[in-house]
């Protein structure tokens, strides 16, 4: 794609791409993927260090989907880099496709780690961030995790080797959108305070718009300026962001579009092809 695209316009891709591709498999979860659309564009677009020509340079930036049944949204920042062909998202949850309902790293080019079992992505960061240490690398590992996730007791395991390990080279990004499948996460199991919770654990911790990329931007800065502590950056999100429909509702947290909500939701989307 275009190198020159701006960062809402690839956003804007990002999130056409998700409804489309659900619409296609007649099944997915676009809320949890539309609220990360702009968190994985800094990522992917401007600040890791990745390069589709060196898909296991050991010196890479790593990323780790957590939360994911959000792999709509890695699938789309992945073929728009170039990383396997645009039209292959058709095929999301497909027989026989590369791109299932969860991302699996023995399929498909780009992904660092399989994950689908709420928890055990960021423990998986954990040690990709540990071993970087002891192999004295200097990549940076980045992980996105639900906020509804963060009722998984293995998350605070994590949390807890990661601060103890001092991992100041992984920063997870908490998707806090405040809707799961079964409702408000106040209502279902109260995660918060999330930025206390974190503070407790020994983490650094900043609170931003996730929504926001200048604020996404400068709070990835900052982590990297921390030393001896792993960063948390906790990004209020809409759920369903961008389709006036889908935006904070849990129901769609689960729900793949029609075709005629496929069409209202494009055009309200807007921007680049």
């Amino acid at each position: 794609m275009n190198k020159d695209y701006k960062l809402e316009e690839v956003s804007k891709l990002i999130r056409k791409d998700i409804v489309y591709m659900l619409t296609e498999s007649a099944s997915g979860h676009p809320g949890g993927s539309l609220s990360i659309a702009d968190i994985m564009t800094v990522l992917f677009f401007k600040e890791m260090n990745i390069d589709v020509n060196k898909i296991n340079d050991p010196d890479r930036d790593r990323f780790v989907l957590s939360k994911g049944h959000a792999a709509p949204a890695l699938y789309s920042v992945l073929a728009r880099k170039g990383y396997f062909p645009v039209e292959e998202l058709a095929t999301l949850r497909k027989t026989g496709s590369r791109l299932q309902g969860h991302p699996n790293m023995n399929d498909l080019p780009g992904i660092d780690m399989s994950t689908g079992s709420l928890g055990q992505g960021i423990s998986a960061a954990v040690g990709m961030a540990l071993a970087g240490k002891l192999d004295k690398k200097d990549y940076r590992v980045y992980a996105i995790l639900g906020d509804g996730e963060l009722e998984e007791g293995q998350v605070w395991e994590a949390s807890m080797s990661a601060a103890h390990y001092k991992l100041d080279n992984l920063t997870a990004f908490i998707d806090n959108n405040g809707l799961q499948i079964d409702g408000n996460i106040e209502d279902v199991m109260n995660p918060g305070p999330i930025d206390k919770k974190f503070e407790a654990f020994g983490w650094n911790v900043l609170t931003i718009n996730g929504h926001d990329y200048d604020e996404i931007i400068n709070a990835i800065s900052k982590a990297k300026e921390v030393k001896g502590k792993p960063t948390a950056i906790i990004c209020n999100t809409i759920k369903g962001k961008g389709v006036s429909f889908m935006e904070n509702q849990a129901s769609w947290h689960g729900a793949a579009p029609s075709k005629e909500q496929c069409e209202q939701a494009l055009q309200e989307i807007g921007g680049a092809n």
